[in-house]
């Protein structure tokens, strides 16, 4: 389906670098939601290039429910990753906008404050955050490199 964020490219394909046959079905899923929160640190990383400060990040929803990936973005992103209580993540973000419309609340950050509550944070471990860190610079360097290739498979 396609690239967005960072790179808006609807040819861009995923694939598997340096795999062999000693990698089980477990390492290709793994490297699946390895490749998934790399796609989220780069995501953060223009948030902070436009000068907001990021402390942590709040994850609901699907795959905010798996303790493994809690910990696994947490170590990618370098931030502390905090659970809602509420599983409903864009839906319940846009009630509480039409709370602010409506003149409920008057501001966001009020409402916010009001109907957000974590109940869990998983913090990053230092050694695989390091780790993560330095493989992350490989995953960036492989779509420059592979861009070429995307208009000529997206046809097959």
């Amino acid at each position: 389906m396609g690239e967005r964020t960072p790179h808006l490219d609807a040819t861009a394909r995923g694939g598997w670098i340096g795999i062999t046959a000693r990698h089980t079905r477990a390492d290709l899923i793994r490297s699946l939601i390895e490749g998934v929160s790399y796609s989220q640190r780069d995501c953060l990383g223009i948030i902070e290039k436009l000068g907001v400060p990021i402390t942590s990040v709040r994850v609901s929803g699907g795959g905010a429910r798996s303790p493994f990936w809690r910990q696994l973005l947490a170590n990618i992103l370098g931030k502390p990753v905090v659970t809602l209580e509420t599983q409903e993540g864009s839906a319940y973000g846009a009630a509480l906008l039409a709370l602010v419309g409506t003149g409920e609340y008057t501001s966001v950050p009020e409402v916010c404050h009001r109907a957000i509550r974590a109940v869990a944070t998983v913090e990053p471990e230092a050694d695989q955050a390091g780790a993560y860190a330095e493989r992350h610079s490989i995953y960036q360097s492989l779509y420059p490199a592979l861009q070429p290739f995307y208009r000529s498979v997206a046809t097959m």
